[in-house]
């Protein structure tokens, strides 16, 4: 049992905690791509984060491109972050936002400056961050001030029989603990989305989630697509789950037993402890994007198959029940968890065994991702350009 539901935490200038100390190069459009990536060549520990929009967007997809540029500079994680982009209007909204969090943030704009000058300037900025932020120091803090977030990929019939239960049972450890616990994969619920909208806390929560589910549903009918080989995967149905409905009853097994508090658009930042659900893509590393947006420190990710997914930001835990995966894809997998289905590990003993390595994890251990240098930041972008 754990005894002890503390770990060794960075604490931010806004109170929040997190697992990691970096400092992050944000790129505010695809253009200034080019300037994070030089600056990182010569300043070699900061982390760039480059992608490939940030132009003509409008609406709602605007909207969600700030909200999740400003909720990974302000994730706990970060120490620092510095904003590059074309233009400055743009850059000083980023910037803005990202200064709630209290944390050191500076914005430069490529526009009547060139590459060479601008990466020149970001890279004494980004220096002297780096360094400020090496002098930070762990410390001990409560469980409950951590923000987590689950996902499944590459799923098969393990997952839902053993993996994905044994993260059901660390869950409700967590939350029972007043951490954040956030779920997803609005499309991967498909069927099973009955039994999240009974375990919403409130009336206003069913209802709001229940409105995400169904934009889902609209949005897939008015475009006339068959998902099949898309929901569920061809990795899916190759590992025996060869309906959607399938899947979403495995999927639900990984968010435990306790009540849903509140359901969250798109990198949105949970305003309350317990467990919460996010209208999100299942793609999974655009997924974990959107956790990290929204002040996730530490992801839980079962696989069945086989998935290689990180994260710049946010180290992600690989857990896995098939024995084959277990052993063929060993340096991505961070606990085996096969014992399960040979009745050689208790369901208890299971979830017990993620939390002791959840912590392990929050306080410095580098997951197995992490160390094969997997660092896929991708935005969800929701509209064609203008």
């Amino acid at each position: 049992m754990i005894e002890d539901p503390t770990f060794w935490g960075y604490r931010r200038p806004d109170g929040r905690v997190g697992s990691r100390n970096y400092v992050v190069l944000i790129p505010v459009d695809d253009l200034s791509n080019a300037v994070v990536e030089g600056v990182a060549h010569l300043v070699p520990g900061v982390v760039p984060l480059p992608h490939p929009y940030g132009r003509l967007q409008f609406g709602a997809d605007l909207d969600l491109l700030f909200r999740t540029l400003i909720g990974t500079g302000s994730n706990p994680n970060v120490a620092a972050a510095v904003v590059v982009g074309i233009e400055p209007h743009w850059t000083e909204r980023v910037v803005k936002g990202i200064q709630e969090s209290q944390k050191p943030v500076n914005g430069f704009s490529i526009e009547g400056a060139g590459d060479t000058e601008t990466i020149a300037r970001v890279a004494r900025q980004a220096r002297q961050y780096l360094q400020d932020a090496s002098e930070l120091r762990r410390e001990r803090v409560s469980i409950g001030e951590a923000t987590v977030s689950i996902k499944c990929g590459e799923s098969d019939t393990t997952s839902g029989l053993a993996s994905n239960p044994a993260v059901g049972l660390a869950v409700d450890w967590l939350v029972d603990r007043g951490a954040t616990v956030i779920f997803g994969e609005t499309s991967e619920i498909t069927g099973a989305e009955h039994i999240i909208a009974r375990r919403c806390a409130t009336e206003a929560v069913r209802a709001r989630y229940l409105a995400f589910h169904e934009d889902y549903q609209t949005l897939i009918r008015a475009s006339g697509a068959d998902l099949l080989g898309s929901q569920p995967t061809e990795g899916n149905i190759a590992g025996g789950l060869t309906t959607i409905e399938e899947k979403a009853l495995g999927n639900v097994q990984k968010t435990g037993t306790r009540p849903i508090v509140d359901a969250l658009a798109p990198a949105e930042r949970p305003r309350l402890p317990g467990l919460h659900f996010m209208d999100s893509s299942s793609a999974a590393a655009e997924f974990i994007t959107l956790m990290g947006a929204a002040g996730s420190i530490f992801h839980f990710f079962t696989t069945g198959q086989g998935n290689i997914v990180g994260n710049p930001i946010v180290p992600v835990l690989k857990v896995t029940a098939n024995p084959k995966t277990a052993q063929s894809m060993a340096e991505h997998i961070d606990i085996d968890l096969s014992g399960l289905l040979t009745l050689d590990l208790s369901l208890e003993d299971a979830g017990q065994a993620l939390l002791a390595l959840m912590f392990r994890t929050l306080s410095g251990r580098l997951t197995a991702a992490e160390v094969l240098g997997h660092k896929e930041f991708v935005l969800t972008k929701l509209y064609r350009s203008a």
